[in-house]
């Protein structure tokens, strides 16, 4: 009877414990079925000073597109299989970068205005101005981020750096790009460093609440770090194993020490015994 009680008591404890680390891992849990959240206005990543684009001017006449395509040709070397060193040529498109004052030079058309715009309304206003100048009636303009890039750090399952490849990307859209927290993540306090206005700025998140959806740090800009801070308990066991592994390692080597010690001394007390 007492090992029957022993056993619940157990049990119990086992589903308690389950259910705390669901309450501390567990994204938006004050969000019921099918109910509706604000939400902050849907961000699209927009053009800043120094971003780096690649353009790309399309027509049915290429020929006419081609002075918008500014190239550049590079040369590189390599060796074949009997140590000869050959030269190939290569092209690329340019990468073109915008400007402090957030303009984009392109040929021909000369500065475009695009702070604060979209990669599509850059491209409709390159692709306009081609029109209206005169040099091409059905201008197609496409443009891609060259280098932008998110950084996750802290308790994630992969801190990196992560391309940006489309216009929107959400806080969560970031975290699982970097494999998702992990179990030592805190939840409640993410934080979102971002340069704006030639200021930074610093946003503190509680993914366990549905208010995050409405943070000006929900929807991802450019350059933007995400910090994922580990909980104090992960934080103090990792000061504990540190300190463990320094005393261990003073133990040891003092231990290492009195053996050398004790060595020397036994030999030197050996009685010497003649020939």
């Amino acid at each position: 009877m007492r090992l029957k009680n022993v056993i619940l008591l157990s049990l119990l404890a086992l589903l308690i414990s389950s259910c705390t680390a669901i309450k501390r891992t567990a994204y938006i849990q004050d969000v019921q079925d099918n109910a509706a959240v604000a939400v902050a206005a849907e961000q699209q990543i927009r053009i800043k000073p120094y971003d780096r684009l690649t353009v790309v001017v399309s027509s049915k006449d290429s020929e006419l597109a081609a002075p918008f395509n500014v190239m550049t040709s590079y040369n590189s070397l390599s060796s074949n299989p009997l140590g000869q060193t050959t030269v190939s040529s290569a092209q690329s498109l340019q990468v073109r970068t915008v400007d402090g004052e957030g303009n984009l030079y392109m040929p021909i058309i000369g500065a475009v205005p695009c702070q604060g715009k979209t990669r599509a309304e850059v491209a409709d206003l390159i692709a306009k101005r081609i029109v209206d100048g005169g040099y091409i009636s059905d201008a197609a303009v496409n443009i891609q981020f060259a280098d932008m890039k998110l950084f996750v750090m802290g308790e994630v399952a992969r801190p990196g750096q992560f391309d940006v490849t489309r216009d929107q990307i959400t806080l969560l859209e970031a975290l699982a790009m970097a494999g998702d927290m992990t179990i030592y993540g805190n939840r409640e306090n993410v934080t979102v460093v971002r340069k704006e206005d030639g200021q930074t700025k610093t946003y503190i998140v509680n993914l366990l609440d549905s208010n995050c959806f409405s943070s000006p740090a929900y929807y991802m800009q450019q350059g933007d770090v995400v910090y994922v801070q580990p909980k104090k308990q992960r934080a103090a066991s990792g000061e504990i194993n540190q300190n463990r592994s320094f005393w261990i390692s003073i133990a040891s080597t003092l231990l290492s020490a009195a053996s050398l010690v004790m060595t020397i001394i036994n030999f030197t007390q050996k009685p010497v015994t003649g020939q």
